[in-house]
């Protein structure tokens, strides 16, 4: 796009981050400083409010960008995201919810330190809660660079480059001055945004073929060059039994990786109750599941479209399907109506990366400051020090994001958020679980669970394709490759589990039956939560 085209595409694209920072300033001049306002919100947002939050929240730049480039490029097997995700939200609803907001106050650590030894829990936990947020802010930040540098119709490092740093910049803007409140804000009005896009893209290609899907996705196949295998399983996952393993470690690190993301467990603080937890959770699953569902012929529509050539071309890992698709529908590069939608789409999807990063942030600084500063203090810290603290902590966490981001900026973010879901799930699910439902668990048992799964995970991902050994790995001139899957989540999940286990069987350290039976009351009826 160059001359007005371009121009009016900037414009649209700005007036998003105009209407966000709106939205900070004004929230920062009514907020406290406190640490429930900042960590919480004040507890103040209602089921529906913060189920559309939470949905802001979950649909990320890898729901957007990067599971309908993969269905673009890979057809059936790009399907294990959207449904990966999607069944992930079974497990939150009927086991974590509820018992996370009675149980904990701001963090997935007070939920764990309420019958353990605070210090070793909280710093293990913290530790794994940073982790898994700045691995997922990496996939955003990736997603941010592909996108604006199509915008600006420049693809090289310098333009991705310094989209990555402005993305960084504007996270920790947020954080810093809205807090909690204003992150929620920011995330509600974008889910509506996203929600409303993903719609009217949806009918465009089903009205381009007269709402025949299954002409939809024949076309899409005859496109691909696949032929009919573009539409069975693997095309991706399918070549042999490395890959075929693969498959399953991606799928159990998406189905149980949800549970264990902290920027999805703070969303449960923000409520006043419990039974409101549970009704978020019915709202976003209703918001999510139509959503994924639309993805899906957003994918299939790229395909058939704009053709997987095309898409490869403007980005090697499909991050662009989306945008592309969009321009395609209106008109084509130079058209009007085809750099309008397409700056809308890009808009939209630029203002789904600022939501995810603003949430991912303020989760991971809450644990540096709550969990890991007021743990290593000899005193506990007062309250407005730690929210400090946290605001501090969002600008390391953003500057090491940004690094990050600009390391993997030819991944496909939405592979990248499926490591994150495999460190989230070997780490914090199996601490999170057992804290919840075993009686006899000990704080080794909690610590152990929580390093055997962390470490194991981040090993495996150093020692995988991912980082060396193949032209798409982060370091293709090297090699010290020694595991052959791309997701970990096969071995590291049992690992993690298998870790809490054997940490709380070898302790010498009875088990405080007194306060389990005090934590099950409080979980399982509210009675004594915040």
């Amino acid at each position: 796009m160059t001359g007005d085209h371009q121009t009016l595409a900037l414009l649209l694209f700005s007036v998003v981050i105009a209407v966000t920072l709106g939205i900070t300033t004004w929230v920062s001049r009514n907020r406290h400083g406190s640490a429930e306002e900042f960590y919480a919100g004040g507890r103040l947002f209602s089921p529906m409010e913060n189920g559309f939050a939470i949905a802001g929240d979950y649909m990320s730049a890898a729901s957007f960008l990067g599971i309908s480039g993969l269905i673009a490029l890979f057809g059936y097997d790009g399907l294990l995201y959207s449904v990966g995700f999607l069944v992930a939200w079974l497990l939150v609803l009927f086991l974590v919810a509820e018992l996370v907001r009675n149980c904990g106050r701001f963090t997935l650590a007070d939920v764990v330190a309420a019958r353990m030894k605070e210090r070793p829990v909280r710093i293990a936990s913290g530790t794994s809660s940073v982790t898994v947020s700045v691995l997922y802010l990496v996939a955003q930040m990736v997603g941010a660079g592909s996108l604006v540098a199509l915008l600006l119709g420049r693809t090289g490092a310098a333009a991705q480059a310094w989209t990555v740093i402005g993305v960084g910049a504007l996270m920790v803007i947020y954080v810093s001055l809205g807090g909690m409140r204003a992150t929620t804000w920011i995330q509600i009005v974008k889910a509506v945004l996203l929600l409303g896009g993903t719609v009217v893209l949806t009918v465009l290609v089903l009205m381009r073929f007269h709402g025949d899907f299954d002409q939809l996705l024949l076309t899409a196949a005859e496109r691909s060059g696949h032929g009919s295998a573009f539409l069975a399983p693997g095309l991706k996952y399918g070549g042999d039994w490395t890959a075929r393993l693969d498959f399953i470690s991606l799928g159990l690190a998406l189905v149980l990786g949800t549970a264990g993301l902290p920027h999805i467990l703070s969303r449960f603080y923000t409520v006043p109750t419990a039974r409101a937890a549970r009704r978020s959770v019915v709202w976003s699953i209703g918001l999510i599941g139509g959503f994924y569902l639309m993805t899906i012929v957003l994918g299939f529509g790229a395909a058939a479209i704009v053709g997987p050539e095309a898409v490869r071309t403007s980005n090697a890992a499909g991050n662009t399907a989306v945008p592309l698709l969009a321009l395609d529908l209106g008109g084509g590069t130079d058209s009007t109506w085809g750099t309008v939608l397409f700056a809308i789409v890009a808009a939209i999807a630029f203002a789904t990366i600022l939501a995810v990063v603003a949430g991912i942030t303020l989760a991971s600084s809450a644990s540096v400051a709550h969990d890991l500063y007021a743990s290593l203090r000899r005193r506990r810290a007062e309250p407005y020090s730690e929210v400090a603290v946290a605001r501090t902590a969002a600008v390391g966490i953003g500057a090491l994001a940004i690094g990050l981001g600009l390391l993997a900026r030819d991944l496909n973010v939405a592979f990248l958020v499926g490591l994150a879901f495999a460190v989230a799930a070997s780490a914090n699910l199996p601490v999170l679980l057992y804290s919840l439902f075993w009686r006899g668990f000990t704080t080794r048992g909690a610590v152990w669970a929580v390093y055997g799964g962390l470490v194991p995970a981040l090993a495996l991902v150093v020692l995988s394709p991912v980082v060396s050994g193949s032209p798409e790995s982060l370091f293709p001139d090297v090699d010290f490759q020694y595991f052959p899957l791309q997701n970990p989540g096969l071995v590291s999940i049992p690992l993690g589990f298998v870790a809490g286990w054997l940490g709380t069987v070898t302790s010498a350290e009875p088990p405080d039956e007194a306060k389990h039976a005090e934590i099950e009351v409080r979980s399982l009826t509210g009675a004594g939560a915040v």
